[in-house]
């Protein structure tokens, strides 16, 4: 009985441990599942990552490239710059030259007639006027710009200050021109530039996704790595209880072979004290007296 009952509850717990082994392989394989999915996650982030980076790259190429051009531009436009002041100034030499003779019979420079225009525009802005005396400084300031527009008119007449406003006109016109190409310029350059920074940003965001997506990927292999090791361990235990389980039953086994074959030796013996005796032996007994050995 007591060999019986060692057999069940070595079974009893061979069979526990084996239905903990199907239970880890079962959390094991599910958890694998899951780092296959983390790992495609992280794989296909990392891969949107690498194509934002890589189109970011081409904005910042582009906006370098620009940025020169703006840089050529202004140089340019500089250079424009200072050729109008010098026309400019040339303009305004060649008028101050061509009114000498005006100058000779008391008329007013025109430099003198457009600080007296200054200064009126001044007092009419600044000042609180009546009724009247604001009515006589508008016709003062209007009568003196025509006087004054007469008399630049008149002094353009000439043939060398036409020509220095003509190249003045045409400096300043093209001046302008380059400072329209460095804003234009200027605007596609922060253009790329504000692209750029967006995708850099958004594949900042995506590879904080993809790292996060990786930490899952290492936790989940961690408890799937710790499912098998249970699992492993369990079918350990379950190999383990197999050889003890066969150890006892080959033990039981050969503990019943020497009952049995204790007992067949006694009813041997006892036939063959019948065949000395002159007995006569059946069938059966001579069969007995065979399987013990007898000879």
């Amino acid at each position: 009985m007591l060999m019986t009952e060692l057999l069940e509850d070595l079974d009893q717990k061979r069979a526990m441990n084996n239905n903990e082994a199907e239970k880890h392989k079962k959390l094991r394989d599910e958890l694998n599942d899951k780092t296959k999915e983390w790992v495609q996650k992280r794989d296909e982030l990392n891969a949107e990552v690498r194509k934002l980076v890589d189109e970011a790259a081409k904005h910042r190429e582009q906006r370098d490239q620009l940025n020169e051009q703006v840089k050529a531009a202004k140089g340019t436009r500089d250079e424009m710059n200072k050729k109008v002041k010098t026309l400019d100034e040339k303009v305004a030499e060649l008028k101050k030259a061509s009114a000498p003779k005006e100058e000779a019979v008391g008329v007013i420079p025109v430099a003198k007639l457009k600080r007296d225009l200054k200064q009126m525009e001044f007092t009419h802005q600044s000042q609180a006027l009546t009724k009247d005396k604001e009515k006589e400084l508008v016709e003062k300031i209007k009568v003196l710009n025509q006087q004054i527009k007469d008399r630049e008119k008149s002094m353009e007449q000439n043939a060398e200050v036409k020509i220095a406003i003509k190249e003045l006109r045409e400096a300043r016109d093209a001046a302008e021109a380059e400072h329209k190409k460095v804003s234009e310029l200027a605007e596609r350059a922060q253009s790329e530039h504000d692209v750029m920074i967006q995708l850099y940003e958004k594949a900042d965001t995506l590879r904080k996704e993809a790292d996060k997506a990786q930490e899952n990927f290492l936790e989940t292999k961690n408890k799937a790595d710790e499912e098998h090791r249970r699992h492993i361990d369990n079918i350990r235990q379950v190999h383990d209880y197999d050889k003890i389980l066969s150890g006892l039953r080959q033990k039981a086994k050969k503990v019943k072979k020497k009952k049995d074959d204790t007992v067949a030796q006694k009813e041997a013996d006892d036939i063959f004290e019948k065949f000395k005796k002159g007995e006569k032996l059946s069938t059966e007994d001579l069969m007995a007296l065979q399987k013990s050995g007898y000879n």
